[in-house]
Formats: C-alpha cells, sequence, structure tokens
C-alpha cells in the first residue's frame, strides 16, 4: 500500500463550473481513451441533471497524475442539497473552492466554504472563468480572503494557494496573463496546486479498520452498495466486519464481499484498500449512511455525520381526485410510503413523518428545489399524489417562536432595482448589502424569512424581465416577524366534469389567464385559470356552442384564444394557497381546490373564520 492518494472536493456556488472542471481534469490526466467518446458534463449522469444543467447528486471519480491516485468529489451548488455537500466533505483531506472571476464569492460559496472551514480543510482557490470580458481577479480573491476572515478561517486556512483557471478551455495558470490570451498550456498547474497543498492521508494500515460509509448506491446484482473513505486500518474482500452506529448506537456483523476502487469513471475490483482509499463495499445488506465498518476485535467507531436539520415541509397526500389512476402505476398510500422509505436511506437531508390523516405524510426537506426534484423523479417512475403549500419549518428557542431566515443576494438591472427592493421589502426582507458593479447592474443582499420566499421565484423573473439572477441560503433562527401577504389574484375554478372546449376558452379569455388547452379533461373543482381579480370565480369550462340550424357566418368560426400558462412542478408548489393542492401524475400537472364541490369550500372557510 505504497501508492500516493490525494482526496479533493471540488465546492462553489451553482453555475460556477465544478462539473465542466472536473471533465478537463478527466480528459487530461489521460483517463478517457484516444478512441473513447467525450461527453460534456460527464458526471452529471441522471436525466434530471441534464435537463436542468445542475448537479444534484454528489458522486466521485478518480484521476492519475505522476503516479499519485487523485480522488475526486463533484458537489452540488444549491443549498438545497447541503445534505450532499456535508456528506461528501467527510471523505476528503482537501477542496477546491471554485469562484466565478465576474460575480465573486456567492451565497453557496459562503456555505460551503463555513462547511469546509469547521471541518479543518485547508482550501485551495481557484479563480475559473478568468476569460470571461468583465474577470476582476484580484477583486475575487480580496473577497474571498474577506469572506475567510469573517467564516474565523484559522491563519493557516488563509493562507491559500490561488490557481487562475478556465475549465472550459482547459488551462489554469499561477500567475495573472494579460486579457484575451491563454495563460498557461494545461490543467497542469491545478494538478500540480493539489499535490503540493492537500496532505495525504495520514493513516497506520496495521491498525484496526475504520470505514465510514458516506453515500450509498445500488446495484440490482449486488444489492447496496456503500461509499466511504478508509481512516485506518486495510480492508480485503471477504472481511468479517461490525458496522456500528457511532460509539452509542446500536452494531451488527456483516462480511465485505467486494472492494471496489474509482479508477476514472470506472469502478475496479481491488485486492486490498488501505488508509485514504477511498472504496466502494457490497454485501451488507443494511448499510446504512454515516456507519462505521470496523474490525469486530477492536472496534474503533467514528460519531455519526452531522447533518443540518430541513426547514421546508410539504404534505405528500393520494390523490383523490376524480382523474386519479388513469396514469400512474402507484397510487395508494402504502406505495407511496414504501417509496419515501426508500428515499430516506440515501437522501439524508430529508425526514419523513406520518400524520393523524390517512394517506397524508409530511416531508421535509432543505428547500423548494430539494423536494421538487424528489417528486419529478416519482412522477417519472409512475407514482401520482398531491401537494401541499410548503410550509416552513417553526422552532421553540427560549420560549419565543421562530421562524427561518435566509441570506439573498440578486444581481439584477439597475432599471429594475426599485420594483425588486419593493417586492422584497413587502415580503419582509432587510437590506443588508447594496453594490454596483458600475456597468449597469447592482447586487442587493437581503435578510428575509423563509416564507417570503416561496412563490416569490416567478414574481423576481417578471420583474427583472429575466435578466435577473437570486439565489439564497439558510442563515439561521430568528423570532416570528408577522404576517406575509401571499398571492395577489385570485383563481378560476371549474364548475363541472368534461372537457375544455375553444368556445368556453373564448368566453373566459377576459377573465385572466388559463392553465388549461381545448380537449384537456376537467373536473368540479379543478383550478382552470388565474382570475384577474383578486377574487376566486367559480366558471362554466365545459361550455359548448348551441348546434341549430341557424348559422352566423362571419367572425364566430375563429376564436382567438390567449396561449395558456405553461404549468411546471414548481410553479405549481409556489403558486397554490393553503386550500389548495398540486395533482401530479406521469403525464399531467393539475391545480385543485382542496375541497372539490363549492358548498364544502364555504362550510371550510367558515369554519377557517
Amino acid at each position: 500500500m505504497t501508492r500516493q492518494i490525494r482526496n479533493i472536493a471540488i465546492i462553489a456556488h451553482v453555475d460556477h463550473g465544478k462539473t465542466t472542471m472536473v471533465d478537463q481534469l478527466l480528459r487530461q490526466s489521460g483517463t478517457f481513451a484516444e478512441h473513447e467518446k467525450m461527453v460534456d458534463t460527464v458526471m452529471d449522469n441522471n436525466a434530471i441533471e441534464r435537463e436542468r444543467g445542475i448537479t444534484i447528486l454528489a458522486k466521485n471519480c478518480a484521476v492519475s497524475w505522476q503516479g499519485t491516485h487523485i480522488n475526486i468529489v463533484d458537489t452540488p451548488g444549491h443549498a438545497d442539497f447541503g445534505g450532499e455537500v456535508e456528506r461528501a466533505l467527510s471523505m476528503v483531506d482537501g477542496v477546491l473552492l471554485l469562484i466565478d472571476a465576474q460575480e465573486g464569492p456567492m451565497p453557496q460559496t459562503r456555505f460551503v466554504t463555513k462547511k469546509a472551514l469547521a471541518l479543518g480543510l485547508k482550501p485551495i482557490v481557484v479563480v475559473n472563468k478568468v476569460d470571461k470580458p468583465g474577470a476582476n481577479c484580484d477583486k475575487v480573491i480580496n473577497a474571498a480572503f474577506d469572506l475567510f476572515d469573517k467564516l474565523g478561517a484559522t491563519d493557516e486556512q488563509l493562507d491559500f494557494p490561488v490557481v487562475y483557471a478556465s475549465g472550459i478551455n482547459g488551462w489554469s495558470s499561477l500567475e495573472e496573463g494579460a486579457q484575451g490570451e491563454q495563460w498557461g498550456p494545461d490543467m497542469s498547474a491545478l494538478f500540480e496546486t493539489v499535490l503540493k497543498h492537500v496532505p495525504p492521508h495520514e493513516g497506520d494500515p496495521a491498525a484496526p479498520l475504520q470505514l465510514q460509509i458516506s453515500a450509498l448506491d445500488f446495484s440490482s446484482f449486488v444489492g447496496r452498495i456503500g461509499v466511504g473513505r478508509i481512516n485506518a486500518g486495510t480492508l480485503k474482500p471477504g472481511m468479517d466486519v461490525l458496522v456500528m452506529e457511532g460509539p452509542e448506537g446500536s452494531s451488527y456483523k456483516g462480511r465485505v464481499n467486494q472492494v471496489l476502487t474509482f479508477q476514472g469513471l470506472d469502478r475496479v475490483q481491488a485486492a486490498e484498500a488501505g488508509p485514504g482509499d477511498i472504496v466502494l463495499i457490497n454485501g451488507i445488506a443494511d448499510i446504512g449512511i454515516g456507519v462505521t465498518v470496523t474490525d469486530p476485535q477492536q472496534p474503533a467507531p467514528l460519531p455519526m455525520l452531522k447533518i443540518d436539520e430541513p426547514t421546508l415541509t410539504i404534505n405528500f397526500c393520494v390523490n383523490t381526485s376524480p382523474l386519479a389512476g388513469r396514469e400512474g402505476k402507484f397510487v395508494t398510500s402504502r406505495q407511496i410510503w414504501d417509496r419515501l422509505q426508500k428515499e430516506l436511506q440515501s437522501n439524508v437531508a430529508l425526514r419523513v413523518k406520518e400524520t393523524d390523516e390517512d394517506g397524508i405524510f409530511e416531508v421535509s426537506g432543505r428547500g423548494e428545489l430539494h423536494l421538487t426534484i424528489l417528486l419529478e423523479n416519482m412522477r417519472r417512475e409512475g407514482y401520482e399524489l398531491a401537494v401541499s403549500k410548503p410550509r416552513v419549518v417553526l422552532r421553540d428557542i427560549d420560549g419565543e417562536r421562530c421562524e427561518p431566515i435566509e441570506l439573498v443576494t440578486a444581481d439584477i438591472e439597475e432599471g429594475h432595482q426599485g420594483g425588486v427592493m419593493q417586492a422584497l421589502g413587502e415580503r419582509k426582507g432587510e437590506l443588508v448589502n447594496m453594490e454596483p458593479d458600475g456597468r449597469g447592474r447592482v447586487r442587493l443582499e437581503y435578510r428575509i424569512p423563509a416564507r417570503g420566499l416561496i412563490g416569490f421565484t416567478n414574481e423576481f423573473l417578471n420583474l427583472t424581465r429575466g435578466s435577473g439572477l437570486i439565489s439564497n441560503i439558510f442563515d439561521g433562527y430568528e423570532p416570528h416577524k408577522g404576517e406575509i401577504g401571499g398571492r395577489k389574484n385570485g383563481v378560476l375554478i371549474s364548475m363541472d366534469d368534461g372537457e375544455i372546449f375553444t368556445y368556453a376558452l373564448g368566453k373566459l379569455d377576459d377573465r385572466g389567464r388559463m392553465f388549461v388547452r381545448a380537449n384537456d379533461p376537467v373536473y368540479e373543482g379543478m383550478i382552470v385559470g388565474i382570475h384577474s381579480r383578486d377574487n376566486d370565480l367559480v366558471v362554466n369550462a365545459t361550455r359548448t356552442k348551441q348546434l341549430t340550424n341557424f348559422r352566423v357566418s362571419g367572425k364566430e368560426d375563429a376564436i382567438k384564444v390567449t396561449p395558456p400558462i405553461e404549468l411546471t412542478l414548481e410553479y405549481g408548489v409556489e403558486f397554490i394557497e393553503d386550500d389548495e393542492l398540486v395533482e401530479i401524475t406521469p403525464k399531467s400537472i393539475r391545480l385543485r381546490k382542496r375541497h372539490l364541490k363549492e358548498h364544502e369550500r364555504k362550510r371550510a372557510s367558515r369554519e377557517g373564520a
């Protein structure tokens, strides 16, 4: 076990170029053979990741550089997947912190850096995208230093090495060069910096085995696979081990079947693995995240992984609409419950509990994206369910009701500043910082209750004509800030079951914007559009033209209808109010009132009042 090993994680804000950087490191280390086809963002191998262009799950790969085996973990940038980042950081000895040379440190940069510094990891700052026209490397490095200082970094961590890189063009440099030129030949400057500044893992191969599981995988051939880094000792296939849930937790015996290590993107079987190796093991059926696989004679358990608590809750319910069961394969409460239990095994930041009502489960996560990605995966697998409006998780701290506060950063054009500031002010946001960049854009930093951000994304995109960038991050709990106003418009509700006709849409066109098209099925209590006023309106969406012997020639034949609003899962979850649900099936997303009959809604509103 003499080979040199380095374990690094790549952390950054969304879209600062982590996955593209991993692509280049894989290419330039000779991982791909000459004849192999190269794919962009090769690590984002999940369908939803490719569609949205984001990383959702932390993933491992490995490269070899001058005889050193470098394990690389690509992590997500969204704070909603912070659980993934926290697990990934438990496997590594150093981090590459990517910062966009134009945008500088952003909220998620702060979040991931805080986690890395708290674990005592020494970061290497990579100023990425230095070839952008608006790049300002000195400003970014100074901002990174200030950020580290604010987060309580040690002197050693503050003395960070800096590498300048252009991930998409595949070059890096230790020196600044002229704008518009290539500063270095290839990625070797980054590789050299990793070898020089990331310490090799120090552990005794002869000590008792100590391996903490940080991630799970599944194979239909061998069952559940545990992924983790060996802290000490040597692991071989067929070895008897003890699996322990922390120093005070329960333990059980097992036998390791295969031991695999990463080589490029592939997994290769190893005869043995030692300290510092990131391995995949199978053969232990109930292995979970955070457990320690250790020597039965001399157990040395590690504490369980600490994961931040969820801040947002959504109710998952059985779909009870008149159209239920037409498209989905899995529609019962037991099937939904089983699927949520399966998700809990690998999605560490998720919490699920049953409620007093039958067929309703309370699912808590880090944010809207975290929960809507789970819903998107479920509908693609053939599940049908309905979900409620998201609610924040409130806590009692010293006898006072407290709610989660988010730190929001909005990059907008100066012309849109007034509207955005007014909208955030209405949602109880407090301005912390405002910084113009001198080129017509301004960055606003706000602290705002998490409740105020539910449903804000669409409004923000409208206010900035799609040119604004917004990101947010959990910043702590504070006393409850009082009521925040909800949606400004009412909705149009269908009064009957049936099919929508163009004739009916033509009559409803001046009442508001529709969510449905001609020939879509509707039912009583289903929301078919947004009302142009602030009250709900029950409408006849299934009305047809009276066909008699008389025909009026002229313009009646060509009814002009405004195109409907495309309903996405995120839009639906953000749009609804407390008395409404989003119905999710493999092929459709519909909005409905919780009580479908009008007299039931009136009774519920009387009881609520």
